[in-house]
């Protein structure tokens, strides 16, 4: 049986109106309770899609400042969020998105059991440049950190740019990003804005998805968490990001 804070949060996703907060049904602060409700919405979606990855959330103070939360937390990647050879990207099924500039590892060994944070770094195949949109099922994006953990971590899709970049050539602390829209520049910011690396916020996933009996696996993709503040999307905009020694991803959104 389908929990009531699951079942709030599916009915927002397939009606397209969103819905309360569900910490008046989980609590605001119980992230055990969340991550069992995003659960339950992750194993309803493997009957339909694949898991291809993860997403790691709210790790930019600029970020946690926009939503008014202060932890991290993680939500799950599947093949039917990916959008990069879409053009334009619908805006159908997108409630209130928003959008952010991130870096994407793709894991080249499991990382499970105990490991070392040279142990992450080795797990990593290649890096690329992304575009995650977010989305909020949840009205107004009035969340406390247990309302955007049982909503998948506020996910909807991502973009990777084509760029296949080792560790070995780049140091992802010292990526600096600028993200247009339109060709104005809206955001900038840094690799050492994401939780101080993002090899840490990589690190740090890990180890909350191994302890939650779920770890991360060769071949999957991570988005790494903004590395500046994220912006609304509107209809029909164009939005570029540019990602020092990645290079730039970019994507369009189609009409209403």
């Amino acid at each position: 049986m389908t929990s009531p804070a699951a079942q709030r949060l599916l009915d927002a996703a397939r009606t397209g109106t969103p819905c309360p907060p569900v910490r008046d049904l989980i609590g605001a602060d119980d992230i055990d309770a969340a991550y069992a409700v995003q659960l339950e919405q992750t194993q309803l979606r493997q009957r339909t899609a694949r898991v291809v990855g993860r997403k790691i959330g709210l790790t930019n103070p600029a970020v946690q400042k926009q939503l008014g939360v202060d932890a991290p937390d993680f939500g799950v990647l599947f093949d039917d969020m990916d959008v990069s050879a879409l053009d334009p990207v619908p805006m159908a099924g997108l409630l209130q998105p928003r959008i952010e500039a991130e870096v994407a590892f793709v894991l080249g060994a499991d990382l499970a059991g105990d490991f070392t944070a040279a142990d992450v770094r080795a797990a990593v195949d290649v890096m690329a440049p992304a575009l995650e949109i977010v989305d909020s099922r949840i009205a107004g994006w009035d969340i406390s950190i247990a309302d955007t953990v049982a909503d998948n971590a506020s996910s909807a899709l991502f973009v990777l740019g084509d760029a296949r970049v080792r560790l070995d050539e780049l140091n992802p602390v010292e990526i600096q990003m600028e993200m247009s829209v339109d060709g104005e520049v809206v955001s900038k910011g840094s690799g050492a804005a994401c939780l101080g690396d993002p090899l840490i916020a990589l690190a740090w996933l890990a180890t909350a998805a191994r302890d939650h009996g779920d770890p991360l696996r060769a071949g999957q993709v991570v988005l790494s968490g903004a590395l500046g503040p994220m912006v609304p999307v509107t209809p029909g905009m164009r939005v570029s990001a540019t990602l020092t020694g990645l290079g730039e991803v970019a994507t369009n959104f189609g009409e209403a």
